[in-house]
């Protein structure tokens, strides 16, 4: 086969992965496309994966993309005409704790939302779907029917097929040497010749960094992975498990004790057995064994000995499997983010480039990730947020030794639930802020935002600080009554409180306020004076919100999320017009926020600044005699001003008012006042999974104004048409925990909602959750139930989004 000159997408990397995204993109009628391998398919990870598919995610986006891929497999071998070896079996996960009943209670209800039929199980009924194994020391379990495995070698080339039956063109044998860039387009080097193309994407598995390394001079960063070891073996064959397999005609249901953290599943007539060990290994991080240039369809020598313990507790659970030997052990690299989620979505800092790498459970997700990637490169946009894969989550503090720090807490804690109030310890104090050394002397307990150290919350002596204290999914910890304490001083006095972070952008220049309303949804503000501005994606959803300061005519401090930093940058860049200046000066400023009703009066003895000034404005000043920008605005919805200062003055800043008597609070306390105003967070309440109308931003938009901004179609015509949801507040009957992300919420017990944030109000006495509910389901008063880890708690629609100072008579003191 000769290879194309030209193509309209390059995919690099021949796995599960790489060859969905072709598959979805050729038979969307992108048919020219290709994919280079520099082996055979499968060579990589791909090849030695156990093929395991859960729908099972803690992620809502990832069960999304899983829940779509497993749907694709069911049916893929009939579409292309290709066997694949696919035993639904379905599986159970094991639970030891409390705990971890209501982590399952949690991803059931989800599951429900997306159509999904999941069953939380007693240990007598975990019997029933697995006789061999014993349950003596179980809470219970949960039970996904459509779980199972499936042939990875076969699914790929079934997609392959697909792929090349719709026009892609697949190039086997082929490694792409390099990249380079000419008159707007990317030049694929090969050692069969160059093929120029529009949008190229770095698809290579544990070899991405590697691959990586070719953008840099194109404005792209070092790939934040880790090659990690992961092993599993097959047994002998066991006699009982045939004779099971032969009574009832189908294989075992797949068995994940994730409290002790493997899984363990039939393999014809022998037990596949696959740990997820806490003394892991990564591979290929050393000087005197680095990553050889080639190791298609190779493993790395065995080492059962690390596995010891899990080998020796599965076959207390299923004794079954301690009365056969080891039939094949298979050691393989697999790649590992940080978080343990892949890479997919566009590449940070680089036009036309996305990544689909780091799969940890390439198999499960490859499916839907092709979905995913092909709708980023067709459309822009995804048809659900994506953000928890989006490559652009991780910033400039990924050095190689974060990525290993934080792969081996993440492997080693591969099924661990993740608590709302726990912070895992691997790798942090990455940026600090300059106050940092003070707010550990004041009893901070900190939690990292992008990298950033910032207060969660302050304890006292004798407050229980440990780990363990935090694994609850209770609102009720050792923080809790700090956090009702730092609340109470911020609604009667004056607090405090560090935001580093704070993602801040420079625009400027000729015709910059011009270009601003052509992009986004609303108006600008006038000069001294700042507003919240929305972007919306060509549907009308939410892509970003800003907090919009207009120093002059054509001059504007753009302030975002710290999360939001590379991803809100290159909203900007991407769309940015020449002759005007974009600048990213997130490191030159950090952020106070002094609020209360007190803040005057401290304020007044700190500085020249002119505290008449109503809300939304701002002025530059001085503040302890430091210079600083000091903007009227508070997120915690009280009478306050964020006071924007040097890194290098901020410690003296925050030291004259905390003297002064301002007492310090953290991010919890801030979550609880936020969320009595209705104050909305960026990919929590604001997501591309929701309209600027549905979210009930429209006193934001101008859809009147003359310039066409993405999404005014989308909008307006549902304006016109009227929105079918819409995001309320409830409040909540006080359980033990607040809702989770994504918890049901049932009107006349149907499903009507979901919830997006959630968080307990103590100025108002009442557990607060902010919903997307049907409007039908959104007259004020309308009694809903929200599901609760499981339980089902009452809850009535507010008139007003903010429960706390709804006309806002305090912020504007």
């Amino acid at each position: 086969m000769s290879l194309p000159s030209v193509a309209r997408v390059v995919i690099i990397g021949g796995g599960v992965v790489g060859v969905s995204a072709l598959y979805h993109l050729a038979k969307a009628g992108w048919t020219e496309c290709v994919l280079l391998e520099k082996n055979e398919l499968t060579a990589g990870s791909t090849w030695h994966a156990a093929g395991n598919c859960p729908n099972f995610a803690a992620s809502y986006g990832v069960m999304n993309m899983q829940r779509y891929g497993l749907a694709l497999y069911r049916g893929l071998a009939a579409e292309v005409d290709y066997p694949i070896n696919y035993h639904v079996t379905g599986a159970i996960r094991l639970a030891h704790t409390h705990e971890r009943m209501m982590e399952f209670d949690r991803v059931r209800g989800m599951a429900a939302h997306m159509g999904l039929t999941m069953e939380m199980c007693t240990p007598d009924e975990l019997r029933q779907h697995f006789p061999f194994m014993e349950t003596h020391d179980l809470e219970g379990g949960l039970w996904d029917p459509l779980d199972g495995d499936i042939d990875p070698s076969q699914v790929t080339q079934a997609l392959a097929k697909g792929a090349r039956a719709h026009g892609g063109t697949i190039a086997r044998f082929t490694p792409a040497t390099g990249v380079s860039r000419e008159n707007g387009e990317w030049i694929v080097h090969t050692g069969k010749g160059d093929i120029r193309c529009e949008i190229v994407v770095n698809a290579a598995g544990y070899y991405a960094a590697r691959v990586g390394e070719w953008f840099l001079p194109h404005g792209g960063r070092r790939v934040p992975l880790t090659v990690m070891s992961h092993q599993y073996f097959l047994t002998e064959a066991i006699p009982e498990v045939a004779a099971w397999t032969r009574e009832h005609g189908r294989k075992l249901p797949m068995l994940r004790d994730v409290d002790s953290s493997y899984y363990l599943r039939q393999d014809t007539h022998s037990l596949n057995l696959g740990p997820y060990e806490r003394n892991c290994q990564a591979a290929w991080v050393s000087a005197d064994a680095p990553m050889p240039e080639d190791f298609s369809f190779q493993l790395y020598p065995d080492d059962l000995d690390r596995l010891e313990w899990y080998i020796m507790d599965a076959m207390e659970r299923v004794p079954l499997l301690g009365t056969q030997g080891v039939q094949r052990n298979i050691n393989g690299p697999i790649p590992y983010t940080p978080d343990g989620l892949p890479m997919l979505g566009p590449m940070p800092g680089v036009a036309n480039a996305f990544e689909a790498h780091s799969f940890t459970f390439g198999i499960a997700q490859g499916g839907g990730a092709g979905k995913v990637l092909s709708e980023w490169i067709m459309h822009g946009h995804t048809e659900w947020d994506m953000w928890s894969v989006d490559p652009r989550r991780y910033t400039d503090y990924t050095d190689p030794q974060y990525c290993l720090g934080k792969a081996l807490e993440t492997y080693g804690h591969e099924y661990a639930m993740h608590f709302p109030h726990h912070e895992w310890p691997a790798e942090r104090d990455r940026k600090l802020s300059p106050n940092h050394e003070r707010l550990i002397a004041d009893g901070a307990r900190m939690g990292a935002y992008n990298g950033w150290e910032r207060a969660n919350w302050f304890a006292r002596d004798g407050d229980d600080t440990s780990q363990a204290a935090s694994r609850t999914w209770n609102r009720n910890g050792p923080w809790e009554p700090r956090v009702r304490d730092e609340v109470e001083a911020v609604r009667d006095g004056v607090g405090v409180i560090d935001m580093c972070g704070f993602s801040r952008f420079a625009l400027s220049g000729a015709g910059a306020a011009e270009w601003l309303r052509g992009i986004i949804a609303g108006g600008l503000p006038k000069i001294g004076r700042m507003n919240l501005i929305y972007l919306a994606d060509s549907r009308g959803r939410v892509l970003t919100e800003m907090s919009c300061m207009r120093h002059g005519e054509d001059s504007f401090t753009l302030m975002t999320a710290a999360l939001a930093q590379w991803h809100d940058f290159e909203v900007l860049s991407r769309r940015l017009p020449e002759g005007l200046s974009l600048t990213d000066r997130t490191a030159e400023t950090t952020t106070l926020l002094v609020t209360g009703p007190k803040a005057r009066d401290l304020l007044a003895g700190l500085g020249e600044a002119d505290l008449s000034l109503g809300w939304l404005t701002h002025q530059q000043t001085t503040v302890a005699g430091r210079p600083a920008l000091m903007a009227r605005v508070s997120f915690a919805g009280e009478l306050g001003w964020e006071v924007h200062v040097a890194p290098q003055d901020a410690a003296a800043v925050y030291a004259a008012i905390r003297d002064a008597g301002a007492t310090p609070f953290g991010m919890y306390a801030l979550n609880s006042l936020r969320i009595e105003k209705g104050y909305l967070t960026w990919k929590g309440d604001l997501s591309t999974d929701y309209t600027l109308l549905e979210t009930g931003l429209g006193r934001f938009l101008r859809l009147d104004k003359p310039q066409d901004f993405p999404g005014k179609a989308a909008l307006q015509a549902e304006a016109e048409a009227g929105s079918t949801r819409r995001m309320v507040t409830l409040v909540v009957e006080p359980g033990e925990q607040d809702a989770p992300y994504m918890a049901a919420v049932f009107a006349n017990g149907e499903r009507a909602g979901e919830v997006t944030s959630a968080a307990y109000g103590y100025r108002v006495g009442a557990a607060i959750a902010i919903a997307m509910l049907d409007v039908r389901a959104c007259v004020p008063g309308t009694e809903v139930e929200v599901e609760v880890y499981g339980q089902r708690l009452q809850a009535i629609v507010q008139e007003s989004a903010a429960l706390w100072d709804p006309e806002n008579i305090r912020i504007r003191a």
